[in-house]
């Protein structure tokens, strides 16, 4: 799943007003359910300048903010090792197309060849709220495979369609406050191992979804704006994420 804060990020070198909605226009999608209400200090709380240094040090306990600042593929992490900590045997693909599951959950005393138990779709979204659509998608995967139960797990929230929807379909719902209750179950220090899942590594640089390698910051040749792209653009892959702030001077160009 691309980092990304949800299903209309728009790609690098735009200007930074455009990238954000106009205030009626998120005022709209937010009476109608569609868009998260975050408060304004923590939508500014997300990923500081494009760097190849950390943009702030780790932090030492759990809080929305942890969900801000990671890169997608520790969100991931962090799931999988929560379900790992339930007891559960966990297998996940690192990169690559996916097939609409980003982790398998295999009862602890599995044998091989069993099918697995349920399956988890995760969404590092943190405005747009998660809607029908991406639930009845689960819901064809858990079908495809002939699976019972899924999980979808997020860092926002659900629409009331897709909430109504999962209660009929076999499908958990976790959005951000369930996550973080969830965690604060834990022992202190399966919570602390948490942590470390969620900043270990270069946690604030995104992961490429088609290649599992690390994005860098590059700079459009004639906008000049930074933003994250593939070392592997040289052979073909083009995936790029915005920069919400200016980096630093001397990123590599393309």
């Amino acid at each position: 799943m691309p980092w990304r804060n949800g299903p209309h990020t728009r790609p690098p070198g735009g200007d930074a007003e455009r990238d954000r909605l106009p205030r009626a226009i998120a005022a709209r999608l937010i009476r109608a359910g569609r868009l998260a209400d975050v408060p304004a200090a923590s939508a500014a709380a997300g990923l500081a300048p494009g760097r190849r240094e950390p943009p702030r040090m780790p932090l030492g306990r759990w809080s929305r903010e942890v969900f801000e600042l990671v890169e997608w593929r520790r969100f991931e992490a962090v799931v999988e090792a929560l379900f790992g900590q339930a007891g559960f045997e966990t297998r996940s693909q690192p990169h690559g197309a996916d097939g609409g599951v980003d982790i398998w959950l295999h009862s602890i005393h599995h044998a091989d060849g069993d099918a697995p138990v349920s399956i988890v779709q995760c969404k590092q979204w943190m405005r747009w709220k998660v809607g029908v659509k991406e639930v009845r998608e689960l819901r064809g995967v858990m079908a495809q495979h002939g699976i019972a139960r899924g999980q979808f797990v997020t860092t926002s929230d659900f629409t009331g369609d897709a909430r109504e929807f999962a209660a009929g379909n076999g499908i958990g719902l976790h959005d951000v406050d369930g996550l973080l209750r969830l965690i604060a179950t834990r022992t202190p220090e399966q919570q602390q191992a948490l942590l470390q899942v969620a900043f270990a590594g270069d946690w604030w640089r995104p992961t490429c979804a088609s290649c599992g390698i690390k994005l860098v910051e590059r700079t459009a040749r004639q906008s000049g704006r930074i933003f994250w792209g593939c070392e592997n653009y040289a052979r073909g892959c083009k995936t790029q994420l915005p920069v919400r702030h200016q980096a630093r001077a001397g990123a590599d160009k393309l």
